[in-house]
């Protein structure tokens, strides 16, 4: 069946927004409805063994990023994949342009991604940054931004595309926020089968006694004890 960008934008619109901007703000990351079928998932897996559409393959561990392995797409997106970035983006929008606002920085955001994108690829990041994920036992994510220059989005999406207890176990993903002269907090989060997770991709807006400073946040995975997990890596800015 194909997938419509209508489709696409149906299901990331079925989100509540609002409590989704809320949960971002105490934690830095916010789970959304599902937004890919259990089916649509295996499909996208099964694109692992495409490297027709992938620009590079990442070995983690000979890079010390973890162990597993990771491939960015090309700039020919799988429709779903296409879709479902141009559907958050509108979504993601007002909650980058209000972070930037209560921290004091330039939105520099237009109100379109093609815009956006056609900004990052005049500032020299012009490399497609959307990934597809693979971990099996024993493999793990070193906490990391994906920051690529210096046209940053400040918000991204991963999608689970297997099934946490069936498919694989451990593998949580892991936020940890580095706190100024305190110790640091972690948070944890399994990626449901289909299920979106928003996350910061660099530091988030913090109420202060002196007002509003910038927490810093890193992001990673727990290592996985079984099985092979799968993750969609949607990030709204490209790379150098």
């Amino acid at each position: 069946m194909t997938f419509t960008p209508a489709q696409a934008a149906r299901r990331v619109d079925a989100a509540d927004w609002a409590a989704l901007a809320e949960e971002l703000d105490a934690y830095g990351c916010a789970s959304t409805p599902p937004l890919l079928t259990p089916a649509e998932c295996r499909d996208l897996v099964g694109l692992y063994e495409r490297p027709e559409l992938f620009r590079t393959t990442v070995d983690m561990a000979r890079h010390r990023f973890g162990s597993g392995e990771y491939r960015y797409f090309t700039h020919d997106l799988p429709p779903r994949v296409a879709a479902l970035r141009t559907a958050l983006y509108p979504r993601l929008l007002p909650i980058a342009r209000d972070w930037a606002t209560r921290l004091g920085r330039p939105a520099p955001w237009p109100d379109s991604l093609e815009e956006w994108l056609s900004l990052c690829h005049g500032a020299g990041q012009d490399r497609s940054a959307q990934i597809l994920l693979r971990y099996g036992a024993g493999d793990w994510n070193a906490l990391h931004r994906d920051v690529f220059g210096d046209m940053v989005f400040p918000l991204q999406v991963v999608i689970g595309l297997d099934a946490q207890g069936t498919d694989y176990t451990g593998g949580e993903f892991l936020l940890v926020e580095q706190r100024p002269r305190a110790q640091s907090r972690g948070t944890t989060a399994v990626l449901a089968q289909g299920h979106g997770l928003v996350f910061t991709t660099r530091d988030r807006p913090v109420r202060t006694r002196r007002g509003w400073s910038a927490g810093a946040m890193r992001h990673g995975v727990s290592t996985v004890r079984s099985g092979r997990r799968h993750a969609l890596g949607l990030v709204f800015h490209d790379a150098a």
